[in-house]
């Protein structure tokens, strides 16, 4: 028996045998070619090839997973549509009379080597996204055939060094079990896309394909982030019934589906959902979330070629709010910049692209793109129950500045004699140091607050979460932290406001009995995470919660907190 430790990036445990799934061999010859069309041409056929099998990918992805993980496929399309990738292996075809493969292999490596080697995270998964398109393509030129996933008929746990997005599109649900892989980490795609799929996963293991051979007895413990290869009987059984506990805890947490959220001694908060496409809203239901706490609409920009009409826009928020039946959606205005890149902008590329130009600053600068989108929400406003809020505030003139040109929109449809609801609160996300810290000055023109803890923990830390020398700064417990989180609830409700987070911290199980005696009225999380929440809060009285909130904000550092909370609440 062998125990391999790893990251628990889906929950869930599963028992089964082991499916390597291991990468074909594309070693390719470098090869003097006298047909130099001939060649083109092959090149071209197999490009066209491997985007017919991803636009199958992308339509079974869209059907199995909903549009903003089939969007994944979209840039994988556009990758293998653009010429500054397929220009430069044309050419060396051409003016160094060498075979396609070898072109294709060449520049692929180039472009990967450079992306792999950039300090961004989402520019490291582009690095991703380039070989998973390329190892197709080149497949194809070779003749070998890469492993379809979706051909599996048994129930298996798969084992790979890492599992590309196309890979984890075509897994069968009703086959495979599990995966655990060598690489990765829980914001990878195939971490996001397991939590999506409900299939238990862990990550970032760095051996199990050393470690365990085709067709071995492995236990996957997404809970704890353990793999077990070869277990005893006596340790399958002990997995066994941990299976059947969860199982069983999930049947408790789904009898709260459609209760309010209320603490042990009567304080009702309100759990809530972040979603990026309407297709996220029936999970949102199904888990008994009270709305929509957070709506990233820069899905639907990503994983296409040109901005989304006006029309496509109002059709998504519309169809948002009506499936949500009155219930609150809090949308949040585009956030692109930082980690998420519009390629059809063209936008200048940035030394520190998360302290540079994105999100509203973006926004108030290229106005056309926001006032599409303000005037998408207003005509949808009238379907439902709508607030809107403005990302990456930094002082009074950018909220005042971008809610006069909401305003200036809604007088326009007015004029045209379009209806727009009368009732639409105007908030702001707190991701910034100075907006925490002068909240008491926006909270007498805000509606709301939501905390985008994310960026607000990095940014007071000067430590990019994404960067691994420095992630043990990434501390949302730090003292710090909750006292800028304190600074704005009392802000807020000082002037009859309400604050809402929506960043990770507000679905982790340590955090929520501190930000229920912080006095966090909305709770914004992944929506698999609203049912333990709530069962959380129940067992807890928000007044005991209040009653450490002075001790809590006196202690100096991260590990005193975290002791006191686990002591304290039993977490």
């Amino acid at each position: 028996m062998l125990q391999i430790e790893g990251i628990g990036a889906s929950h869930g445990i599963a028992i089964a045998k082991a499916y390597r799934l291991e990468e074909p061999d594309l070693t390719v010859q470098k090869k003097e070619i006298a047909d130099i069309e001939a060649e083109v041409a092959r090149f071209e056929e197999a490009i066209q090839k491997a985007k017919t099998e991803l636009e199958q990918i992308r339509d079974h992805a869209k059907s199995e997973l909903g549009a903003d993980k089939a969007a994944i496929f979209e840039a994988h399309l556009l990758v293998l549509s653009d010429p500054e990738l397929l220009n430069p292996v044309q050419e060396k075809v051409k003016t160094e009379s060498v075979n396609a493969e070898y072109a294709m292999r060449e520049t692929a490596d180039m472009f990967i080597t450079m992306f792999e080697s950039m300090d961004n995270e989402y520019m490291r998964e582009r690095a991703a996204d380039i070989r998973d398109v390329t190892k197709r393509v080149i497949g194809h030129l070779l003749g070998v055939e890469v492993p379809n996933p979706s051909l599996i008929s048994e129930e298996v746990i798969i084992i790979a060094e890492d599992l590309t997005p196309s890979d984890t599109a075509q897994l069968n649900r009703q086959y495979v079990q599990a995966f655990t892989t060598d690489i990765g980490g829980r914001t990878s795609h195939s971490a996001i896309m397991a939590r999506s799929m409900e299939i238990p996963a862990v990550v970032g293991t760095k051996e199990v394909m050393k470690k365990i051979e085709n067709g071995a007895q492995v236990i996957v413990d997404g809970l704890d982030g353990k793999v077990i290869v070869n277990p005893t009987d006596e340790m399958i059984a002990q997995y066994e019934e941990k299976k059947e506990q969860y199982e069983q805890q999930k049947v408790e947490w789904a009898k709260l589906k459609n209760e309010p959220t209320m603490s042990k001694d009567g304080h009702h908060v309100e759990l809530v959902a972040n979603i990026g496409t309407p297709e996220d809203v029936k999970g949102v239901l199904e888990n008994g979330g009270e709305g929509v706490g957070l709506y990233r609409t820069e899905f639907l920009y990503m994983g296409r070629s040109e901005l989304p009409t006006e029309e496509e826009q109002f059709e998504a928020y519309k169809t948002v709010l009506e499936k949500m039946e009155g219930k609150p959606v809090v949308v949040r205005t585009l956030d692109i910049g930082g980690d998420k890149e519009l390629p059809y902008l063209d936008l200048p590329k940035e030394m520190n692209p998360f302290l540079g130009f994105r999100a509203v600053r973006l926004c108030l600068d290229v106005q056309d793109i926001f006032r599409t989108q303000l005037r998408a929400l207003l005509r949808a406003s009238t379907y439902g129950n709508l607030k809107i809020m403005f990302p990456m505030i930094a002082t009074l003139a950018e909220f005042r500045q971008a809610k006069a040109i909401l305003m200036e929109e809604k007088e326009k449809l007015v004029h045209e004699g379009v209806q727009v609801s009368d009732d639409i609160e105007v908030g702001m996300m707190v991701e910034i140091p100075s907006s925490a810290i002068l909240a008491d000055q926006f909270a007498k023109e805000v509606d709301f607050f939501s905390i985008g803890t994310n960026d607000l923990i990095q940014y007071t830390m000067a430590a990019d979460r994404m960067n691994e020398r420095v992630s043990y700064l990434y501390q949302p417990y730090n003292p710090a932290i909750l006292r800028l989180v304190t600074l704005v609830i009392e802000a807020a409700h000082k002037e009859g406001k309400w604050v809402g987070m929506c960043g990770e911290m507000a679905g982790d199980s340590l955090a929520i009995p501190i930000l229920l005696g912080l006095g966090l009225d909305e709770f914004s999380m992944s929506a698999t995470s609203i049912l333990p929440a709530r069962t959380q809060i129940k067992q807890l009285s928000k007044e005991e919660a209040a009653s450490f909130k002075e001790q809590i904000l006196a202690m100096s550092t991260t590990e005193e907190v975290v002791e006191f909370v686990k002591n304290t609440f039993h977490v």
